[in-house]
């Protein structure tokens, strides 16, 4: 076997086994039941996101200096993924 051919197999037996070993994190999908649908845990979180965001909106846009808070297009995104990612470890985080 050739130097360049023993170099290619273990590439292959390389990637083989790193992505062996990177699938096992997909073993326990974190999902919740409802009302005998399971569900993703991150629709959950996406969804508190949105809705704390649009509330946090609202109480924003009461205030005389909203304007202040700098462009929206990066602020919101921006907050319903802090709030989303909140939500998470507040309420879905597992010991493992």
């Amino acid at each position: 076997m050739a130097v360049s051919e023993r170099h290619g197999a273990m590439r292959v037996i390389s990637t083989a086994a790193i992505s062996a070993l990177l699938e096992t994190g997909c073993v326990n999908s974190p999902s919740v039941n409802l009302l005998g649908a399971y569900f993703p845990d991150w629709l959950f979180c996406i969804v508190a996101g949105v809705v704390l965001t649009v509330v946090i909106h609202q109480i924003l846009a009461r205030l005389p200096d909203s304007r202040r808070f700098g462009p929206s297009a990066v602020i919101y995104p921006t907050l319903v993924m802090l709030l989303a990612l909140v939500t998470w470890l507040i309420f879905f985080q597992q010991s493992a």
